[in-house]
């Protein structure tokens, strides 16, 4: 569609799964693109070469978003590179999973470090770029969170994740506030149930075919089916939201229902 033919995407965690459909949903839309992954390098090479087949620009930068003079690298490689940043997505998280009786205070600090710290480390080095760039339109630039329902549905097992992605959503709305007078938007998407290879560390295909059947609108979500949603958050059909949180899950928290 080209709704964003000539626009420089930044996007965390982007090698694979949710990061990954939202890189190549925007290229569909005409946006070159720096990939920052920590761990799945060849995913993010092969990526790059995908979006380069659709006659984009692709930068690969391995980044640990937990590390904030790396996220600053990045940002300043991404910014040498292509001159301007218009979309920035915070996607980069990890889920160590443990009963809060068991925690180990390790893989609290490594889930926070990622899926909270990083987050609010990404938004605010696109914010400061964005704050000096003239205006694209109605907007400087958009800043899109990946959050989770996990920010209001309290999964067990899954406390310094679903922590994080509470604090990231208000993250967002705070930053909206602030930054609607520079005209930089700023959303969180919140993905329900999303088949992606990170899914398979904690549930069986088994389980994730039947999860599917259960979820209102008959199957898990797709990558791209984020992707579409950041997509239209980051085109000027949404130049008049910021602050917002949406759920993209398939009817999965409106489901939810006590047993007969």
């Amino acid at each position: 569609m080209n709704r964003l033919e000539g626009q420089v995407a930044l996007i965390t965690g982007a090698a694979r799964g949710i990061g990954k459909g939202i890189a190549l949903c925007l290229a569909d839309e005409g946006v070159d693109i720096v990939i920052a992954d920590r761990y799945h390098e060849d995913e993010a090479e092969a990526l790059a070469q995908q979006i380069r087949d659709k006659g984009r620009q692709a930068l690969v930068h391995m980044t640990d978003v937990s590390d904030r003079a790396a996220v600053a690298a990045l940002f300043a490689t991404a910014v040498e590179r292509f001159g301007q940043l218009n979309i920035a997505v915070a996607n980069a998280g990890i889920s160590i999973r443990e009963p809060i009786l068991e925690a180990q205070w390790e893989s609290v600090e490594r889930t926070l470090g990622v899926t909270q710290f990083g987050v609010y480390h990404t938004c605010q080095f696109a914010a400061q770029q964005m704050a000096q760039q003239p205006l694209t339109g109605r907007s400087r630039g958009k800043i899109i969170i990946i959050g989770s329902i996990l920010q209001e549905l309290p999964v067990q097992t899954s406390t310094a994740y679903n922590m994080a992605k509470a604090a990231v959503n208000h993250l967002g709305r705070t930053m909206a506030a602030e930054l609607a007078r520079l005209h930089i938007n700023v959303n969180v998407v919140n993905p329900g149930w999303i088949d992606t290879p990170g899914e398979r560390q904690h549930a069986s295909e088994e389980t994730l075919q039947a999860a599917g059947a259960h979820i209102p609108w008959g199957r898990l979500g797709q990558p791209d089916d984020i992707g579409k949603t950041v997509a239209f958050l980051a085109s000027d059909d949404a130049d008049y939201i910021t602050g917002a949180a949406l759920r993209v899950d398939g009817g999965y928290m409106v489901g939810l229902s006590l047993p007969d």
